[in-house]
């Protein structure tokens, strides 16, 4: 009886307080495990904020006259730039019904027009990208930011909770709804023996499961998951550096939101060619057995692209290896029976192709140019393989008669105008070809003429459907329409996250100036004036700084900044020289620590493109210069260590476009022996050691000082000395 009295005093009151902390830690659990729902959308509201202004000041950056190219002609503009209409911003913020009242314009090309700037702001909202502004932080960044970081821990919370708080749903809800009835006295009184049984034990089993330590834990856990949510975002130094650890998973996490979804990786390394033209393409199976090189799924697709479309231009963005796509669409063709293939290039890069082909072909590779093309030029015609030219010396070859395998055309937008000589000769080999393929990293959506004419060159139909409109558009809907010709990636439609840094040697053949400049150099026997000689003729004189401008050019196009590493100060003035306007620094050792972060400064907060200009231990040392996608090193350094530090500046976390790294670096030139002992490959001194006297030779090689630093440069002037016929000494 005692027991059954007290069992009876837990109906009522006590039952309800126990259904009701029961149900209180259910509405909590649930909140919790529900709460992604309610920030995504605010994240997504937040996401659509930031779009919708980067998509208005591209509106406000559209002149009216640009709509003239998207309507039919006869649609009338009037006086819409009198009555203050000047920009696509200005015509999609009022109805139409504001622009038939401006003077000379009808109902129909109030209309036309409207729809025009409608049609380009929807365009620009698809190929709206979000990047993050790390250096700025603009409120609008920092907003969404903030919601996508709250986002994160909730969806990370609800993930690590929700087996728990389902396996307590499943023991709550039958025990609940069995004691509901021990809320009330009255309906108890009125129930069966059984149904007040069952809700007694219910109540206790209730009792025990919220006394238990399951539900202990998961109360711990609610209200640690809580907390962190709440606290998340909420400091602003905090959340960006959090976006610096993971930003991989905070990108992939903004894809994912309603609104702003990207295509999807596939689509992208694909350069939004259609399901139809991407199938096609990958219909034929990539031959590598003649290549020596691993690609990536991205380069595969555009080495397919470049053997089954024929005709093309390769646009890929600077860095993600459009030389050894086109090296793997030869290698292709030639392991199919297929046998001559010609590049050409500036002379800048030729040497660079003569080492990629043998870095990551099995084809033989041969150089036309300086006195020896001729024979050169007959040996391809009898072997085979890849023959390498400039476009100085192209029209001064005698190429063979036999219809070329393949045409590869690197930095294509040197034969944007059709009336050159250079043109002319690039075409005559074009059309005697098989395929053609034509190399450019500049943004061709850019430059539409230019572009029109690299097509026609090409496929002239498709060039003649080029329609201003899809330039005008963005890049993303500019590579759609033109896909059949023309395929270009961007580092975020093929490296989610920041990978290995792209490291690049750019080798250069000395010009007749920098020849001079460099024997002079050898014949005084400086080592330090022959580690810059290749600076000392300076603009339209230097192979090197030829070659740095040309990179220079290509990272202005995609609005990159660079900083140029030297341990020279007088080839950072040549440098700065050639650069001009867009050049800051010198950043040099005797700066003070105050004046270098002043100057780190002015750079990083620069809009777009510029260069910064570094000794190479001043500026490696305790800045971080995170602002610079691109690093030119203008002279090899004699330790690794140096360096790195200075690429350790850029190529960190909280860098969100991957840091691209060129040793510009001189054949025949001490540039190729410091490599060599950095690299140990000692043979060539060894070579040219040989023509001392043997005891000489014997002395030396068991020499320990011989090997060491200071040794190993006096080695190197000498190596050299001899090389150049210098002997006598």
């Amino acid at each position: 009886m005692a027991d059954a009295g007290a069992r009876r005093k837990q109906v009522g009151a006590k039952a309800r307080e126990k259904l009701d902390a029961l149900d209180a830690l259910l509405r909590q659990a649930t909140a919790l495990v529900d709460a992604p729902q309610a920030l995504r959308e605010n994240a997504t509201e937040a996401a659509n904020k930031l779009i919708e202004a980067q998509v208005l000041r591209k509106l406000r950056a559209t002149p009216l006259n640009d709509l003239r190219n998207v309507v039919a002609k006869g649609v009338r503009f009037g006086k819409l730039a009198d009555a203050g209409y000047r920009t696509a911003a200005d015509i999609r913020s009022v109805p139409v019904s504001a622009l038939i009242a401006v003077q000379g314009v009808g109902e129909n090309s109030a209309k036309a027009i409207s729809r025009a700037a409608a049609q380009v702001a929807q365009q620009f909202r698809q190929d709206t990208v979000i990047r993050f502004d790390v250096s700025g932080r603009p409120a609008r960044d920092t907003e969404l930011l903030s919601s996508l970081v709250k986002l994160r821990a909730a969806e990370q919370a609800a993930k690590r909770l929700r087996p728990d708080v389902e396996r307590l749903r499943d023991q709550a809800s039958p025990l609940s709804e069995a004691a509901r009835r021990a809320r009330s006295r009255v309906r108890m009184f009125f129930s069966g023996k059984e149904k007040r049984t069952a809700a007694l034990t219910a109540l206790q089993d209730i009792e025990a499961l919220l006394a238990g330590s399951g539900v202990t834990a998961l109360r711990r856990d609610i209200a640690s998951a809580e907390a962190a949510v709440a606290a998340t975002g909420s400091q602003t130094d905090e959340l960006w550096r959090s976006y610096e650890s993971s930003a991989a998973d905070i990108s992939s996490l903004l894809s994912t939101l309603s609104g702003v979804q990207r295509a999807d990786d596939t689509e992208a390394a694909h350069g939004y060619a259609s399901n139809d033209l991407a199938r096609k393409i990958q219909a034929v199976p990539l031959d590598t057995s003649r290549l020596t090189a691993t690609l990536r799924g991205y380069q595969v697709f555009g080495a397919q692209y470049a053997i089954t479309q024929r005709r093309v231009i390769l646009g890929d963005e600077m860095g993600l290896g459009k030389t050894v796509q086109a090296l793997a669409a030869a290698a292709h063709l030639a392991a199919n029976g297929q046998n001559l293939f010609l590049v050409v290039c500036p002379a800048s890069v030729l040497v660079n192709w003569i080492n990629e082909i043998g870095k990551h072909t099995v084809l033989p590779a041969h150089g036309l140019y300086g006195a020896g093309r001729d024979a050169a030029t007959e040996a391809w015609a009898r072997q085979g393989g890849v023959a390498v030219t400039t476009y100085t010396t192209l029209g001064r070859l005698s190429l063979p008669t036999a219809r070329l395998s393949m045409v590869v055309v690197d930095e294509a937008h040197y034969v944007k105008n059709p009336q050159a000589q250079r043109t002319q000769a690039v075409l005559s080999v074009v059309d005697k070809a098989e395929r053609a393929l034509f190399l450019t990293g500049t943004p061709m959506e850019n430059r539409v003429e230019e572009f029109r004419n690299l097509v026609g060159y090409l496929q002239p139909a498709i060039a003649a459907k080029v329609q201003p409109l899809d330039a005008l558009g963005g890049a993303r809907a500019f590579r759609r329409a033109v896909a059949p010709v023309y395929l270009r990636r961007n580092q975020e439609d093929v490296l989610r996250e920041l990978p290995e840094r792209l490291e690049m040697d750019d080798w250069v053949q000395f010009s007749d100036a920098d020849e001079r400049h460099y024997r002079r150099a050898v014949m005084s026997g400086h080592y330090m004036k022959m580690r810059r000689a290749a600076f000392m003729a300076g603009k339209g004189g230097s192979a090197k700084v030829e070659r740095l401008l040309e990179i220079v050019e290509e990272s202005a196009a995609s609005e990159w900044k660079v900083i140029v590493f030297s341990y020279f100060l007088d080839v950072l003035a040549c440098v700065r020289e050639a650069v001009g306007p867009v050049a800051f620094g010198p950043l040099t050792g005797s700066a003070s620590p105050r004046r270098k972060q002043e100057l780190v400064d002015s750079f990083s907060r620069r809009s777009g493109h510029a260069v910064l200009l570094s000794q190479i231990e001043a500026g490696g040392v305790g800045l971080n210069i995170q602002a610079a996608s691109v690093m030119i090193i203008t002279e090899p350094q004699w330790k690794p260590s140096t360096e790195d530090q200075a690429i350790a500046r850029a190529h960190r976390m909280g860098q969100f476009r991957k840091v691209h790294v060129h040793r510009l670096m001189a054949k025949d030139s001490v540039d190729e022996r410091i490599r060599e002992i950095l690299e140990g490959k000692t043979r060539l001194f060894d070579a040219y050691a040989r023509k001392s006297t043997a005891k000489e030779s014997d002395a030396r090689a068991v020499d320990t000082a011989w090997h060491s630093e200071e040794a190993a440069k006096g080695r190197i002037v000498e190596v050299e000395r001899r090389r150049l016929g210098g002997d006598d000494y």
